[in-house]
């Protein structure tokens, strides 16, 4: 889409008016609505709307947010305005497995994920060919026990140099320091097996194998300071059977990785989805 085309998200505490505070608004300087999704949180009291739309000929941006500003006050809302022509960064950081960074840099070369990537962050050598191939820095960063910290360090440096909006663990083989974690959390998404928790440490899949699973699975989540059970974005499943030996699964779950992983970044790049609390709002498309 061109830059007349515009995403406007919100949320805000449940009160009566709130749909109408963004269509409202629209409507009355001819704006048209192509794609609109809203929900209201009776547990947490919460209300949550995404409106898309087609901007008139003669929309003026600054005065639009000025004159939203003014209503979202009135409502207590919290909200973004964003063209759909933007294309945020991200920084992809990954180790050796390649089938969810190469996902990503496909999609990103086919325009399917409106993103640029200015950098990929690696604690092993073995991908820098392929970064290169697509003309992105490659950071090559070892890590040990000793070295975390200077190690993260870097990393955290790297992310602020190139101005990122997202970070995406494309199987990032590393436990992340609760520090780096703290910092990351709600804009940082992480992918891995829906075995856990029943299938923790080496060879999950080897182990599913010899329980006899009939489902593997992948899950994309914001990260926190909890491992692996960050608010949920996105999950993959399909079924297995007694005829999967375990590089089968092992084939299997790499697939539905990459997948579910690609679309938890396209929701969150496309303003999708909503943290609430540890939960996550998601209007998928």
């Amino acid at each position: 889409m061109d830059n007349n085309h515009w995403i406007l998200t919100a949320q805000c505490p449940s009160r009566l008016g709130t749909i109408d505070a963004v269509t409202g608004l629209l409507y009355n300087n001819q704006h048209y609505i192509t794609e609109l999704h809203s929900f209201d949180d009776s547990h947490s009291n919460q209300f949550f709307i995404r409106a898309q739309f087609r901007a008139n000929a003669s929309f003026d941006e600054v005065a639009f947010r000025q004159e939203f500003s003014v209503k979202a006050e009135q409502f207590d809302m919290q909200w973004q305005l964003r063209a759909t022509a933007d294309k945020p960064k991200i920084v992809i950081m990954v180790s050796k497995f390649d089938h969810c960074l190469n996902d990503l840099l496909y999609k990103h070369r086919i325009g399917q994920l409106s993103i640029e990537i200015p950098a990929i962050i690696s604690n092993h050598p073995d991908l820098e060919s392929l970064a290169q191939w697509h003309g992105i820095p490659y950071y090559h960063l070892p890590v040990s026990a000793e070295t975390k910290p200077a190690q993260e360090a870097k990393v955290m440096q790297i992310i602020k140099d190139v101005d990122a909006e997202l970070v995406v663990l494309a199987r990032y083989m590393q436990v992340l320091s609760p520090q780096l974690c703290q910092h990351l959390e709600g804009w940082a998404i992480n992918i891995h097996h829906s075995l856990l928790p029943g299938f923790k440490g080496a060879k999950p899949y080897h182990q599913a194998y010899e329980k006899g699973v009939k489902t593997v699975g992948a899950t994309a989540h914001y990260i926190n300071d909890d491992l692996d059970e960050g608010p949920i974005i996105a999950q993959g499943i399909d079924s297995v059977d007694h005829a999967y030996y375990p590089e089968d699964l092992v084939a299997k779950g790499r697939d539905i990785e990459r997948v579910t992983l690609s679309r938890a970044v396209r929701y969150h790049v496309e303003q999708r989805v909503f943290l609430n609390g540890q939960r996550t709002v998601v209007f998928a498309d």
